[in-house]
Formats: structure tokens, C-alpha cells, sequence
């Protein structure tokens, strides 16, 4: 996980054991999830309630020592995030 300037946070994960073993390929899908920031861990709980009241699936907030998140998924199945740093 990185911070970059403007607030903005820019992270790299792998998922060992799921290569493909291609090559790279620029046109082939490869996007892991999207998030979105909120300003306060208060307002990922909202978020959070606001989810359950809407009927969307969701593990609730999780912890970690870079930040709070809650993982849901579009109607396309897409990963999608909201998230807080860790000093919100």
C-alpha cells in the first residue's frame, strides 16, 4: 500500500497460486477491485449500515494496520471498497 499525494492511496497484491503463466497482456482483464474513500471510520460504519439497509451482501468493516475497509460487489460481480486510513 502506498500513500500518494492528494490523499490517495495506490496498493499491489498478488494472489499466489492464481498466475496464469501467460505473458502480459495489456488488452486481457486484470483489475482487482476498486475503492472508494471515506473520511472517518464513522463513516464506513454508516456505509456499512446503509449496505445491509440496501440488501447488499458485505463481512462487515474490517481492520488492518493500514486502514478499515467493507468489500461488497456490483451487480457485475466487480470488487469494490470503501475504506478509511488508519488515522481517520
Amino acid at each position: 500500500m502506498f500513500a500518494l499525494d492528494g490523499g490517495m492511496l495506490f496498493g499491489l497484491h498478488t494472489h499466489q497460486g492464481r498466475e496464469s503463466g501467460e505473458p502480459f497482456d495489456e488488452e486481457r482483464t486484470g483489475l482487482d477491485h476498486v475503492g472508494f474513500a471515506v473520511g472517518s471510520h464513522t463513516e464506513l460504519e454508516q456505509w456499512a449500515q446503509r449496505l445491509t439497509e440496501l440488501g447488499v451482501p458485505h463481512d462487515g468493516v474490517k481492520r488492518a494496520h493500514y486502514g478499515s475497509g467493507i468489500s461488497f460487489r456490483d451487480p457485475d460481480n466487480i470488487a469494490l471498497e470503501f475504506f478509511t486510513g488508519p488515522d481517520t
